[in-house]
């Protein structure tokens, strides 16, 4: 698999999650690519750079999600 595939199965398949979650733990996004964490990380964290997933962590538990989605995302637009 690479980036390109990678990246166009987490995106769909978070788009059809959108109505009931809007953030995913990292196990989760390694389970829609059926890779092993440790497989699944290169192409999960090269989306985060490139603005594909946004990373968000509450201080105990880090979760990715699609940029602008989620109720945190209304309140810090806010400003």
């Amino acid at each position: 698999m690479d980036q390109a595939e990678a990246q166009e199965k987490i995106v769909e398949a978070l788009k059809l999650k959108l109505k009931t979650k809007s953030k995913f733990y990292f196990n989760d996004l390694s389970g829609i690519l059926e890779m092993k964490p440790r497989e699944a990380k290169k192409y999960i964290n090269q989306m985060v750079v490139d603005g594909i997933l946004e990373y968000w962590s509450s201080g105990s538990t880090s979760m990715y999600g699609l940029p602008g989605t989620g109720k945190q995302a209304g309140a810090e637009n806010e400003d």
